[in-house]
């Protein structure tokens, strides 16, 4: 193992072979994006900013079930207070936090097994390959269902991989989408049978990291600088819906959905999609 790997977090538990890094998300009791989770990510991504013996980093989860479901709606003030300290109060959003993970020199992986909606769609997509479960892994964005646009990444990266028609009905939609459908529409690179997927993974993380790190890390950030959205468009996303997360209509229905089981392991949070469209005939 290089002597210079992080040193281990609590939620982000890490394992080097060779020039990968495996990083595993580990927050129970569902991976949810909370202060600590968030702490440990500005850890880890201030590190893999500078000089590593890595050129690839692949994300996973330790729970089958959930990769990151979404945030922790009880705690959103002390995560973004945490978010802030990668790049100072003006910076003060998990958006400018996954803005920084797109623009490490390594190569990031996302393999997704779970369900990953919200924040944790938008961490994937701030990833530069996603890989999924064929059979078990759901994808989401359910800001709009709450009563707020996705605040940090989803709107501005989904719109360019999938064209306006297909961002906006996963948008307003609020809906759970397959692995299968989320292939198709460009949102991963390849849903993988899983049984399959742990070694597909490991042989193009190891392909990868295997090349120069400077052809990697120049080719990456060309490719970002054309494709990837604008610090600006990231904040002003971030205003938007940290305004309505305080004084829309988000609270009275994440509230209702809390009752119904919001954050426990349960029918609510395994089918949320289900979920959220039962809420308009019991909230504004």
């Amino acid at each position: 193992m290089p002597d210079d790997l992080p040193p281990q977090t609590e939620s982000v538990l890490l394992r080097a072979d060779g020039g990968v890094l495996y990083a595993t998300l580990d927050a129970p009791p569902l991976n949810l994006v909370g202060p600590e989770l968030v702490r440990d990510l500005v850890s880890l991504i201030g590190y893999l900013s500078g000089p590593t013996p890595f050129q690839a980093v692949v994300f996973d989860s330790a729970d089958p079930d959930f990769f990151i479901p979404h945030v922790d709606m009880t705690k959103i003030p002390e995560y973004t207070a945490e978010a802030a300290k990668a790049g100072g109060p003006g910076d003060a959003s998990l958006g400018m936090l996954y803005q920084r993970l797109s623009r490490l020199p390594v190569v990031t992986i996302g393999k997704l097994r779970g369900r990953a909606r919200g924040a944790g769609s938008e961490f994937l997509l701030a990833c530069d390959i996603r890989f999924a479960s064929r059979e078990n892994a759901i994808l989401g964005q359910p800001e709009v269902g709450l009563g707020a646009p996705p605040g940090a990444g989803a709107v501005e990266r989904l719109s360019r991989l999938l064209g306006a028609g297909r961002a906006l009905e996963v948008l307003l939609g609020a809906d759970d989408f397959t692995a299968d459908t989320a292939e198709r529409y460009g949102w991963i690179n390849r849903a993988v049978p899983d049984d399959e997927l742990d070694a597909f993974v490991e042989r193009f993380a190891r392909r990868v990291a295997g090349f120069p790190a400077d052809a990697i890390a120049v080719t990456k950030t060309a490719v970002t600088r054309i494709t990837g959205p604008s610090d600006e468009e990231i904040r002003a996303a971030a205003v938007v819906f940290q305004h309505l997360i305080r004084e829309g209509s988000v609270a009275p229905r994440t509230a209702w959905l809390l009752q119904q089981g919001l954050q426990t392991r349960g029918t609510t949070e395994l089918e949320l999609g289900e979920a959220i469209a039962a809420i308009g005939p019991h909230q504004p």
